[in-house]
């Protein structure tokens, strides 16, 4: 299903979405592979095209990824909150919280899950090689995101199960090279509940944008 939306309004309204992932309605695989065909003309350092993505469908196979996350999730949520930053960031916060543990204790319950993988391992590289790892896969995750939102589909970015041992553990569940290639992240898919999202609220571009130096 087309949602007919203009490229800005995907760009604009491409949301991480959590309460509003529908678990009872199953996800085509035709269309998810669409999507994955559409990201695959994301950029990519070198031409290397080193993405790799792994879709989850097996029940006990999600669970177990999912209890990797909760695992992290439980060490995460007890690291001191960061530093207030005085502005409307701060009032955002509960609501980031209250909607991240509502997706950290539904996880498995998402029909499908995404673990998108790069070749290599990045956690000690330079930064111009780290850049230029992430920058071959973000980008392609991003435009699968994109993808997902047009046809009525979330998704939400989450890193938190490659927290301590945990990217090792996945690796092993999915029979990843550990020590050959990178993970990225682990992303529910599901149709949303309804599929009206608004831009979120950012800082004004007058604070980040710089002309000719900082």
């Amino acid at each position: 299903m087309q949602l007919n939306l203009s490229a800005d309004e995907v760009l604009k309204t491409t949301r991480s979405v959590r309460k509003r992932l529908d678990f009872d309605r199953p996800v085509e695989r035709s269309v998810v592979e669409e999507c994955l065909d559409i990201a695959l003309q994301a950029p990519t350092g070198g031409n290397q095209q080193g993405w790799h993505f792994i879709v989850v469908e097996d029940e006990a196979t999600k669970k177990a990824l999912a209890d990797i996350y909760r695992a992290n999730w439980a060490i995460y949520t007890n690291v001191p909150a960061p530093k207030l930053r005085g502005d409307y960031r701060d009032g955002q916060m509960a609501n980031v919280r209250d909607s991240s543990t509502y997706l950290a204790e539904n996880f498995e319950k998402a029909p499908m899950l995404m673990i998108p993988c790069i070749w290599g391992r990045l956690e000690n590289v330079d930064v111009a090689t780290g850049a230029g790892g992430w920058g071959s896969l973000l980008p392609a995750v991003w435009s699968f995101m994109l993808a997902l939102r047009g046809r009525g589909i979330g998704s939400a970015w989450t890193t938190i199960h490659l927290m301590m041992d945990g990217e090792k553990k996945a690796a092993e569940l999915l029979g990843i090279p550990y020590e050959k290639v990178t993970q990225g992240g682990m992303f529910p898919i599901a149709y949303t509940k309804g599929t009206e999202f608004q831009p979120a609220k950012r800082q004004p571009l007058e604070k980040v944008l710089h002309w000719g130096k900082w």
